[in-house]
């Protein structure tokens, strides 16, 4: 009677394990509890979502501009054994060709452009090359997002010293668009007081000082017109 040796497992749910045996698959483990044999060698995939964040990429715009670009790549494990079969790395692949569809994408693109869009650049491109390299290996690319757009120093002051100007110049414009309207209104003031003095009287009554003393002159001219004899 023969004795026969084996282990338990125990695959959590979310994973699963490939069982090889003499370095061929033999059982794919579902989660739950597992007997193996002592001789068996287990590797355990990880089945639910995953993100992978590439580090930042030093891009070249269409001008020439260096913007250092962040992407994440949100992932899952479709095949577990062409996962683990199909590659060395299987996320290699993923990885590289995320590289070169962020690398096209911006390279098509301006330093402003990119600026401006920052996190809302459409990232479908890098997504379908990613989906592309991860089928090979098992791997389903659900979404590629671009999270940060890091701008060299240089253009980020140039950018502050142009929205800077462009403030200061708003406001000199501003504050001459008022002296004009001021002069405008003394103008009409002037000539208004010109075609009634008395209003000019009053208002200078108006700005006296509180305890002012006002003294009035009461008089009258006559044209007196002689008749020749």
């Amino acid at each position: 009677m023969g004795i026969f040796m084996f282990n338990r497992i125990t695959v959590s749910a979310g994973q699963c394990a490939l069982e090889y045996r003499d370095g061929k698959l033999g059982r794919v483990l579902s989660p739950g509890r597992h007997r193996i044999d002592v001789d068996a060698s287990v590797v355990r995939v990880e089945m639910r979502e995953q993100v992978l964040t590439l580090a930042p990429q030093e891009v070249l715009t269409s001008d020439a501009v260096t913007l250092r670009i962040t992407v994440a790549l949100q992932f899952k494990v479709r095949d577990a054994v062409a996962y683990v079969e199909a590659a060395a790395d299987p996320m290699a692949a993923v990885y590289l060709a995320a590289q070169i569809a962020l690398r096209d994408l911006v390279a098509a693109a301006t330093a402003d452009e990119v600026m401006q869009r920052g996190n809302r650049i459409d990232a479908e491109a890098i997504a379908a090359a990613a989906r592309t390299a991860g089928a090979r290996t098992g791997v389903e690319v659900i979404a590629a997002f671009v999270k940060d757009v890091i701008v060299p120093a240089e253009i980020r002051a140039a950018a502050m010293q142009l929205v800077t100007a462009k403030a200061t110049g708003a406001a000199k414009l501003e504050a001459a668009r008022a002296e004009t309207a001021a002069l405008r209104a003394l103008a009409n003031a002037g000539k208004l007081l010109d075609a009634h003095p008395a209003l000019a009287q009053l208002r200078l009554v108006q700005h006296m000082p509180y305890g002012s003393k006002v003294v009035l002159g009461l008089g009258s001219t006559t044209d007196v017109a002689a008749d020749p004899e």
